[in-house]
C-alpha cells in the first residue's frame, strides 16, 4: 500500500514484553510500505541478542529495523539520543513516501519522542560534587541565597529546602554562564509535530502472559543466554552498573555466573523480573492518552491497523 505525502502518519506499536509486538510489526511490513524503527533500549546494543529477543540475522535482513545494533554495551544510549535518531529516521521515511512504524517496549522513549525532551545541558558530576561539598560546609541556605542573587525569578518557584532543584539551577548557571530560568525557557521540549497513531498490544489474560514469559525465558536459556552473558562478563569494560547490563535477564545470569545465585534461582528471578517489567509497562500505558488498545489474541490486528491507516 502506498501513501500520499500529506497523509503519512507516524505509527507507534507499544506494549508490555512478550505481547507479540515484533511479530505484528513484521506482518504489517508484509502488507504496508513501512520503515521499521526499533524502540527497545536493550536491542540497540551489539552482542546482546538472545536476552533481548532480537530477531535473527535472516529475519533482520528481511525486515530491517533501524536502531538495532548501533552501540557497544560499554556505551550509554540515552533517551535524548533516541529522540534525535528517531526524529531523523521519521523525516527520512516520510521523504521517501513510507510510514514510520516504531515498535518496542521502551515506553519512556515513545513518550519522549511524542512530547519532546528538554534541551538543558547534561548533568556534570564534578560540578555537582563541588556544590555538595560547599553545601556540607556552608549549608543549603547559603546556596539558596546565592541562587536568589543569580535568578530571583526562579527562586519564586523553588523553596529553600528543595536541594535537588537548587543544585540543578546552580549547575546550569555554571555550565552556561546564563540565568537558569532563561536557559530553561529556551530549552523547553519540542513535541513531535506529526500525525501519530498509537497502538498498544497487550495480553488480557495475565496467566497467559505469565506462561509466555516463562516459556520465552526458558527458550532464551536453551538458546544460549548463559553463554552470551558469559562472553559479555569476560570483557573488562563491562560491569553491572552499566545500563546495558541492567537489562532484565542479563543481571540475573551475571549473578549466576558470579556464584551469587544457583541456576534454579537465577531462572526464577529472571522470570519474576520479566513479569514485574510487564506489570510496570502496563501501568505506564494505562496512564497515557490517545492509544488504541489491541488484544494479542485477536487475529485481525493487521487488518484493523491497515484499515485504520
Amino acid at each position: 500500500m502506498h501513501f500520499l505525502m500529506s497523509e503519512l502518519p507516524v505509527v507507534f506499536i507499544a506494549g508490555p514484553t512478550a505481547s507479540g509486538k515484533t511479530e505484528l510489526a513484521m506482518r504489517l511490513a508484509d502488507r504496508l510500505d513501512v520503515a521499521l524503527i526499533n524502540v527497545d533500549a536493550a536491542q540497540v546494543y551489539k552482542g546482546m541478542d538472545i536476552g533481548t529477543a532480537k530477531l535473527d540475522a535472516e529475519s533482520l535482513q528481511r525486515y530491517p529495523h533501524a536502531l538495532i545494533d548501533i552501540r557497544d554495551p560499554s556505551e550509554v544510549y540515552d533517551v535524548s539520543q533516541f529522540v534525535a535518531d528517531a526524529t531523523g529516521l521519521i523525516d527520512e521515511a516520510h521523504a521517501g513516501g513510507r510510514v514510520p512504524l516504531l515498535v518496542g517496549g521502551s515506553l519512556f522513549y515513545f513518550s519522549a519522542l511524542e512530547k519532546g525532551v528538554s534541551r538543558l545541558p547534561a548533568a556534570d558530576s564534578r560540578i555537582r560534587e563541588t556544590l555538595e561539598r560547599e553545601a556540607s560546609v556552608e549549608g543549603w541556605d547559603s546556596l539558596y541565597a546565592r541562587l536568589q542573587l543569580i535568578d530571583p525569578e526562579l527562586c519564586e518557584t523553588i523553596k529553600a529546602g528543595d536541594k535537588q532543584r537548587i543544585q540543578r539551577a546552580l549547575e546550569i548557571h555554571q555550565l552556561t554562564g546564563q540565568v537558569p530560568s532563561r536557559v530553561m525557557a529556551e530549552s523547553a521540549p519540542e513535541p513531535l509535530a506529526r500525525n501519530i497513531i498509537k497502538f498498544n498490544l497487550f495480553t488480557p489474560d495475565r496467566q497467559l502472559l505469565h506462561a509466555r514469559i516463562r516459556q520465552r525465558f526458558g527458550s532464551m536459556l536453551e538458546a544460549g543466554l548463559v553463554e552470551e552473558v558469559e562472553g559479555l562478563k569476560s570483557r573488562t569494560n563491562l560491569h553491572l552498573d552499566l545500563p546495558s547490563m541492567r537489562c532484565v535477564g542479563y543481571r540475573q545470569v551475571w549473578q549466576y555466573l558470579s556464584g551469587e545465585l544457583d541456576y534454579a534461582t537465577m531462572r526464577a528471578k529472571g522470570e519474576a523480573a520479566t513479569r514485574q517489567l510487564a506489570k510496570r509497562q502496563l501501568t505506564w500505558l494505562r496512564h497515557q492518552r490517545g492509544q488504541i488498545w489491541l488484544s494479542s489474541e485477536h487475529r485481525d490486528n493487521v487488518e484493523f491497523i491497515q484499515s485504520f491507516l
